[in-house]
């Protein structure tokens, strides 16, 4: 089957009106890079933050080969790995974590440039430590989610930059000559009795953000009855390392798609010393877990899909929410009261009660029915 940007397919991640799988900033990354990859041996390009296997699989019909790929979601991990299947090309790439095998000796890198400059700062380190010498990183994205300082963080690892000329409101970086290289290490910051630890891509960072923050103080003791505890959507973990310091013997299990999150959540919970009774899993949704097997989930819900907005993801969460909890377990989640989520919790969970509200969020438990 000849390869084609216009099949590819965003599932298993959210599919709808007005979400993609490839945009203009792909198109021109490949452009961009085009003369570069021609000729390249197996093993010498690396791709990070490969959407759904654009840039993958546009390099693999190219006669690409031995291709190393980092995605942080997971859904985006499984979604290439789905579009290689339908358009033959399973074994031409292999998905690894944001380590120095992803980019070891690599001689082109291609980046889908991440929103975070720490994420960015993490990502140029790497490749400046471990690529070729002569290692040539094409970097780009929508000019609308692109700053100046973006330009800061890449000269910071390496001494040449150059700016494409803006296509279809996109922009690629191209940066060569690599020097100074470091592997990523996590963030650390202290929010009064709880140690936040968080690599470069993970939300909010070593920050603690006010909807967790107002989760955390309405959370209730939780006893150890035989169900499991769960955080989902855990981030960098606050919600888990709070809930074992909380409740002495009690075993959490923190779950959430993204590579950087999990990544940080097992630093978090390590700095504040409960590694031992906190399990973090990347996982899609709580696929991992059985059915009615939980009997505590707490939640705050993202409401992003990539860059893109979408109010029918926590719905999906709710769900599976429900589907892992047993009935009589509970559900705590914290939400941007404008969202309006009560309904929906009612209607997929159980009996949902307002536990409190702010001028911005409101907290619920539902008893799953």
């Amino acid at each position: 089957m000849t390869f084609s940007l216009d099949g590819l397919r965003r599932w298993p991640d959210v599919e709808a009106p007005g979400l993609v799988a490839t945009d203009a900033a792909d198109r021109l990354l490949l452009d961009e890079s085009a003369s570069a990859r021609a000729g390249l041996g197996d093993g010498d390009l690396a791709v990070i933050g490969d959407g759904y296997g654009a840039l993958t699989l546009a390099a693999a019909g190219d006669g690409g080969r031995g291709i190393r790929v980092h995605q942080d979601p997971l859904t985006g991990e499984r979604a290439l790995a789905a579009n290689a299947e339908r358009f033959g090309f399973g074994g031409t790439f292999a998905s690894l974590s944001l380590a120095p095998g992803v980019v070891r000796d690599a001689r082109v890198v291609l980046v889908r440039l991440p929103r975070s400059l720490e994420a960015l700062r993490d990502i140029a380190g790497l490749i400046a430590a471990h690529a070729a010498p002569d290692v040539v990183v094409f970097a780009g994205g929508r000019v609308k989610h692109m700053t100046l300082a973006m330009n800061d963080v890449l000269r910071e690892s390496f001494a040449r930059l150059d700016v494409s000329h803006a296509r279809q409101k996109s922009r690629v970086l191209t940066a060569r000559e690599p020097h100074d290289g470091r592997d990523p290490s996590p963030g650390r910051e202290r929010h009064d009795d709880i140690v936040v630890c968080a690599f470069g891509g993970a939300f909010a960072g070593t920050s603690m953000d006010i909807g967790t923050r107002f989760l955390l103080e309405q959370l209730p003791a939780v006893s150890d009855d035989g169900g499991t505890v769960i955080d989902f959507a855990c981030g960098t973990g606050v919600v888990a390392a709070a809930l074992a310091l909380r409740n002495p013997g009690l075993r959490v299990i923190a779950s959430d798609q993204s590579a950087a999150a999990v990544a940080s959540a097992v630093a978090t919970a390590e700095a504040n010393g409960v590694g031992d009774r906190v399990e973090v899993i990347r996982d899609d949704m709580l696929g991992a877990q059985p059915d009615a097997s939980a009997s505590f989930v707490a939640l705050n819900p993202p409401f992003h899909s990539g860059g893109a907005v979408h109010e029918g993801i926590a719905p999906r969460m709710f769900a599976d929410a429900a589907r892992v909890l047993r009935p009589g377990g509970e559900l705590w989640t914290v939400w941007n009261s404008g969202l309006g989520y009560r309904p929906a919790l009612e209607r997929v969970v159980g009996p949902t009660r307002q536990v409190a509200r702010n001028t911005k969020f409101t907290v619920t438990v539902s008893t799953r029915r």
